[in-house]
């Protein structure tokens, strides 16, 4: 069973920054491709950031220009640094691993807030 643990979380002010990590108990390159979601309150689970194996990535339009994902191998781990944080953005960010052969994973979730 995978397990994907996410961190970083926190509380942080309009315009500020914060990253947060996933890491997972295999290696990361067994994945077709991990990423990013988020889910605000009363709304829909919604893609943020994805990167495939070969390291092709994808982001909402919402957060382009703000947010990168990117990935440490050797750790296992795929992070996510936000940028320019707007209270639109405050959400639960989930993390997510696709395996070519056993389904989807999700992680437990980290609350984001942006707030003054």
């Amino acid at each position: 069973q995978v397990q994907l643990v996410e961190s970083g979380g926190g509380l942080v002010q309009p315009g500020g920054s914060l990253r947060v990590s996933c890491a997972a108990s295999r290696n990361i390159f067994t994945f077709d491709a991990m990423g990013w979601f988020r889910q605000g309150p009363g709304e829909q689970r919604e893609m943020v950031a994805l990167i495939t194996r070969s390291g092709n990535r994808n982001y909402a339009d919402s957060v382009k220009g703000r947010f990168t994902i990117s990935r440490d191998i050797g750790k296992n781990t795929v992070y996510l640094q936000m940028n320019s944080l707007e209270p639109v953005d405050t959400a639960v960010y989930y993390c997510y691993a696709d395996g070519p052969a056993d389904g989807t994973y999700w992680g437990q979730g980290t609350q984001v807030t942006v707030s003054s």
